[in-house]
Formats: structure tokens, sequence, C-alpha cells
């Protein structure tokens, strides 16, 4: 027999939860894995495009080299997520937007799911892989809308080329600045789906937890950052996220 809602949420989180103002969401690769986005990375199954590894072909210089390979991996990438749809984790986070006075959604992934379960006011840290931008002007161009991909910029002419941060980039100007400050006044943060190993994203609950938030991490195994939490949730976004409401309605 499954064990009562209010036994796999400790009471701490609960109280926390159903009190909580103002709440700050930190999401990485985990989250979407549960709706079959591949993460492209990691040992030995790590991506290859045309001979070239995901840091190569995802890299700042790959870029300046070879603008029309960069693009046809990342249209082969679009084309992979197309058919995918939000899950139960992307799905109670939308929903947390209604519920506290001030939210904040802070995201590593580039995929778009959050906003397609209905987030909004996103803050990409990484960019959006159904995003086009200019070179040259910094226009931007949603794909999701343009058939076919255009390939120069409308505005000024110049090429374009995907608006995600790639390997050997910043991150985008303000984003990091406006998510660290967001960070600093809430007053409960989760850390979901996120290895912890990716700076400056990483630090975003560090800040929120020195400022005095409560900090909960969901994620399948620990990470870097379990050790500071007040609050680890061993199990997926999806299993765990929609009970943590049900918990406290």
């Amino acid at each position: 027999m499954q064990a009562p809602i209010q036994e796999l949420i400790p009471a701490e989180l609960q109280s926390r939860f159903a009190k909580a103002r103002n709440v700050l969401v930190l999401t990485g690769a985990g989250v979407s894995a549960e709706s079959g986005v591949p993460t492209f990375r990691g040992g030995g199954g790590a991506a290859v495009w045309k001979g070239m590894p995901f840091d190569v072909i995802s890299s700042a210089g790959m870029v300046q080299q070879n603008l029309q390979a960069v693009w046809e991996w990342f249209d082969y990438r679009r084309n992979l997520l197309s058919e995918l749809v939000p899950n139960a984790g992307h799905l109670t986070i939308a929903s947390w937007q209604e519920r506290f006075p001030e939210f904040t959604l802070v995201t590593q992934n580039v995929d778009g799911l959050h906003q397609k379960a209905g987030s909004k006011n996103v803050i990409e840290l990484h960019g959006n892989i159904w995003r086009a931008r200019c070179i040259a002007c910094e226009s931007r161009f949603d794909l999701r809308i343009s058939h076919p991909r255009p390939d120069n910029c409308i505005s000024c002419g110049e090429r374009l080329r995907p608006d995600v941060v790639l390997f050997g980039e910043m991150l985008p100007a303000g984003a990091f600045e406006l998510a660290a400050e967001r960070a600093v006044r809430c007053d409960l943060c989760f850390v979901i789906g996120t290895s912890a190993l990716v700076y400056p994203a990483a630090s975003i609950p560090e800040i929120a937890k020195s400022a005095g938030a409560y900090l909960c991490e969901v994620n399948p195994e620990r990470t870097p950052l379990s050790n500071i939490c007040d609050e680890v949730l061993s199990g997926s976004a999806g299993a765990i996220l929609p009970l943590i409401g049900a918990a406290t309605n």
C-alpha cells in the first residue's frame, strides 16, 4: 500500500510551501528527460554529428566556421523535440505561478517545454531552441511560426543563428543577474532535475540559501548542492512535484 502523501512529503516542507509568498524554481535537463528530451551529452553515449562531438558542433567557434552545419544540427534537434509534450513536472511548475504572490521560474533548458506547459516570463539562462537570432542586430525570430526557417534577418539582412548559449559563450545579457536578484528575495527555492555542475546557474540556489531561503532539491541522485539543501527529495520531478501541491491543499 502506498504511503499517504503527507508521509511522502516532509511536514516542514509542507508548512513552508503552504506559507510561502515568494518562490523560485531552477530547473535542469532532468525535468525534460521525463518527456523524452535527449541530453545530447555525457559518457560514451555522447552525441556525434557528422563526426563532430556535441561540444564541438554546439560551440561558438563552429558558428564562425560552419554556420550551415550548426543549423543542420539544431534543425535535427528541433525535429526530435517537435512531438514531445510537457510532463507532470512541467505542468505542476506552471500551476505554481498562480499559487504564489511572487513566482520565478529559471531554467537551463532550451526545449521550450515549460512555456508549452503554460509557464510565463521564464528566465532562460541558455536561450531557446525555437528561436533564431541575428548575428548583427540581435533581432529574434520565433521558429514555431516561421516556415520555412529563415536564413537571413528581415531587419538587416544578416545571417541568423540559433538563439541558444553555445559552448564558449556567455549567458544572455541580464538573465543571470535577474535570476540572482529574484533568488535573494525568495523565501522558498526549489532546484529540480539539475546536476548542479554548470555555473553560474548552480550558484542561484546557493544565493537563495545564503539570503535565508528554505532550499529543496528534487532529483533522482544527490548532487553537489545536496549537502546545503534543507530538504532533498529523491525521485523524478513528474512523480514528486504533484505530491508537494497535493500535500498542502
